[in-house]
């Protein structure tokens, strides 16, 4: 969680900070298993032997491989069944799509490891697509920016915050900026700079073009009478990233689709599954595996 968070970068030598999933998959099988263990533990109180049904989101490009794992996982650290959902169906879910509908539905799911993309359909993904280019790749070029640009070495806590305070995703008439502090590469020393937003319009280009791309990807691939729902319903945009500054407006540019950020956006993809697990029986259809 956010504890967590606060802790990176900044641990002794005795603490080693982990991050078990990567790109949404697994990177580490032993940390992720500890992690979700905890979790467990958390919702039920160290005393209570009631093993819970649990479901977790997964990209909509994972493999069958990466979703076994997710589920072993999940079992060794004390689950009854566990259920993997592909992520803009949660999404949607939790932004209030109507998912079950005869109806073309689009969803941008912006994370942190992983964009996906896909056209939801009768309850099922009709065309998707999920690409490794979202949050963490777009803290990682600000960094990049600062590091060639100020000759200044920036934590990717610092990046995140320079992407919520000032990030846009085009050029603003009335530009933000703000003070960061880091590391000077040639001295080694403390030092701080100041950025301005169109500096990280331009910073981030590349990772919101290959966003872009994917977006396009898979209008292209929809069938004609689902894209025609599209032009009228719009794209539903959701995760933390979809929040940077005029981020729908740079879509409707370039797709000429009107995009839309979901209601607590942040938060669609957990709300989903909350929603998907409490009623199981109606969401069946959509739960990819069990064990």
């Amino acid at each position: 969680g956010f504890e967590a968070k606060d802790m990176i970068g900044k641990t002794p030598d005795s603490i080693i900070t982990y991050l078990p999933m990567k790109d949404g998959v697994i990177a580490d099988y032993r940390v992720t298993e500890a992690m979700l263990h905890y979790f467990i533990n958390k919702a039920l109180g160290p005393f209570n032997f009631f093993k819970p049904d649990v479901m977790i989101s997964v990209p909509a490009g994972v493999t069958s491989t990466e979703r076994r794992a997710v589920i072993e996982a999940a079992i060794r650290a004390g689950a009854k069944n566990a259920y993997v959902v592909k992520e803009p169906i949660l999404a949607a879910i939790g932004a209030g799509i109507p998912i079950y509908e005869s109806k073309g539905h689009m969803v941008v799911d912006i994370g942190g490891g992983t964009t996906d993309v896909a056209v939801i359909s009768l309850g099922g993904i009709v065309a998707s697509t999920s690409v490794k280019c979202a949050g963490n790749k777009i803290d990682q070029a600000i960094a990049d920016y600062i590091k060639k640009t100020f000759n200044l070495a920036i934590g990717d806590r610092t990046a995140e915050e320079v992407k919520i305070k000032i990030g846009a995703a085009v050029p603003l008439e009335e530009e933000l900026s703000v003070t960061i502090k880091g590391r000077d590469f040639i001295q080694g020393l403390p030092r701080s700079a100041r950025v301005s937003t169109n500096e990280i319009v331009h910073a981030i280009d590349r990772e919101l073009k290959q966003i872009i791309k994917a977006i396009k990807d898979v209008l292209q691939e929809t069938p004609p009478e689902l894209a025609s729902d599209i032009i009228d319903q719009g794209i539903i945009m959701t995760g933390g990233s979809s929040l940077l500054r005029n981020f729908t407006d740079l879509v409707y540019r370039k797709t000429g689709v009107k995009a839309t950020l979901a209601e607590d956006s942040l938060f669609c993809v957990v709300k989903g599954t909350g929603i998907a697990l409490e009623h199981l029986d109606v969401y069946k259809k959509t739960v990819l595996s069990k064990k």
